[in-house]
């Protein structure tokens, strides 16, 4: 029985709590700047460095590249080495290297640069939802993960903004843009330099002592306050895990019953990722092809992007109404619906209307599937199960916008839009009928009804 998790649980949502929201969330916020930011970025060096069509396509793939890695390599490590160090390293590497990214002259050299930013940012993205899930109780839980992914909303209008108003207005507009997103992050790791470390994940290595440490210095702010604590009641919790090892981890991952929660994150992953820049990528271009030159706004595409803030926070909110499958599934479903609404859309007003339900329900899957990734897993395997899950996800923002470029010439808006929303409904019943509950449970007593 665990001590540390009673212990968490039975804490209020309090300051502390919105102190680790800011922190992580400001996290996600320049995770999205940084990658939102490229695609105005890039008409401005093709230009500059005389770019091919091949080479500038090289370069937007940069970031998801680097992604890719990112979440992997913090996944594994948050597991073997503790989730505070990995959150840390990677918000630096990423200003580091968006700062370097700023100061080059060649696209070789900024596709690396990007690369690297990009397993920063991939990797901060990887890490923070099951980090600061841990110091979250159940009653909370949902609601604050949610929360945490809506801050990549912010950052996708911050991107628009700093792109339409800042790139064409200096000659190095562009370098500005990038800085502007690097610099912030250093006063972010000063703020976060008072991060504990996961008194759960301690005590799933065998540390109780320091994972009580951590707790009582949390309880004796609550005390400062004067807020009085019930007593702990128990939980349910595996042995403790004290000698993991990457390829033990990974083996974890697939063994017993909780081989079918892997699949599960992973097909919904996929499924969510691939239908996302499926759309996005792929839609405003299309559209225009059509004749419908709205989606070249600077208005529609904010709107677009403003759209996602009540996405998120309205899902953060049904995750502890309906639960995290119902709110995935639902807003899954949903998004395929606009999307569909979308391609058929023949006015200006129908396509502004379809365009902005499409953001509110795809980005606000998100909030969903970052709330539940954080919870399915046991706490020794929890972020190289994210993290991988994340990384899978990936490739489907890398593989979609080419098959779409194949499926377009041969079957139209059709072929489109029939293989997209058919991939949200198989990830839309995988979350249904392969998940679990979590909405009121113990991230412990999730684990334990798994391994029972």
């Amino acid at each position: 029985m665990s001590v540390i998790s009673a212990r968490i649980e039975r804490l209020p949502y309090a300051r502390f709590h919105t102190h680790l929201l800011l922190m992580g969330g400001f996290g996600y916020m320049f995770d999205a700047m940084d990658a939102a930011v490229l695609a105005f970025i890039l008409p401005v060096v093709r230009t500059a460095w005389k770019l091919s069509a091949v080479e500038t396509g090289v370069l937007g793939s940069s970031t998801f590249v680097g992604f890719l890695f990112g979440a992997l390599l913090a996944g594994t490590l948050g597991d073997l080495i503790g989730r505070r160090a990995v959150m840390m390293s990677a918000l630096a590497l990423y200003c580091a290297a968006s700062l370097v990214s700023a100061a080059v002259d060649s696209w070789p050299s900024f596709f690396a640069a990007r690369v690297v930013a990009g397993m920063g940012t991939g990797a901060e993205s990887a890490i923070i939802a099951p980090y600061l899930a841990e110091f979250v109780a159940r009653r909370y839980r949902g609601a604050f993960t949610g929360a945490l992914a809506g801050f990549f909303s912010f950052g996708f209008v911050a991107a628009a903004l700093l792109g339409y108003f800042i790139v064409p207005a200096y000659d190095n507009g562009w370098r500005i843009v990038l800085v502007i997103t690097a610099v912030p992050v250093v006063m972010l790791l000063w703020w976060r330099r008072s991060l504990p470390e996961s008194p759960r994940w301690l005590e799933s290595r065998g540390r109780t002592a320091e994972a009580e440490a951590v707790l009582d210095r949390i309880e004796a702010g609550f005390a400062r306050a004067g807020v009085a604590l019930p007593a702990p009641v128990a939980e349910p919790t595996a042995p403790p895990a004290a000698a993991g090892t990457l390829l033990g981890n990974l083996a974890a991952l697939l063994a017993g019953r909780q081989a079918r929660i892997t699949t599960m994150t992973w097909i919904m992953w996929l499924s969510i990722t691939f239908s996302y820049y499926s759309f996005f990528v792929w839609i405003p271009g299309l559209l225009v092809q059509n004749g419908m030159s709205i989606t070249k706004s600077f208005g529609y595409s904010l709107a677009m992007y403003c759209a996602q803030v009540p996405g998120y926070f309205t899902a953060a909110f049904l995750n502890e109404r309906i639960g995290r499958q119902a709110t995935i599934a639902t807003y899954m479903l949903c998004g395929g619906i606009s999307a569909l609404g979308l391609a058929f859309a023949q006015s200006d007003g129908q396509i502004m209307t379809a365009g902005l339900l499409l953001s509110f329900f795809m980005n606000g899957t998100y909030a969903g599937v970052y709330a539940y990734t954080a919870e399915v897993f046991p706490t020794p395997i929890r972020t190289t199960g994210a993290g991988l899950a994340s990384a899978i996800g990936r490739i489907g923002a890398i593989v979609s916008p080419i098959l779409v470029g194949y499926l377009y010439p041969k079957f139209g808006f059709t072929g489109v839009f029939g293989v997209t929303t058919t991939v949200l409904l198989i990830g839309a019943l995988t979350v249904v009928l392969m998940g679990v509950p979590t909405r009121g449970r113990s991230l412990e007593e999730i684990a334990a009804s798994k391994a029972a």
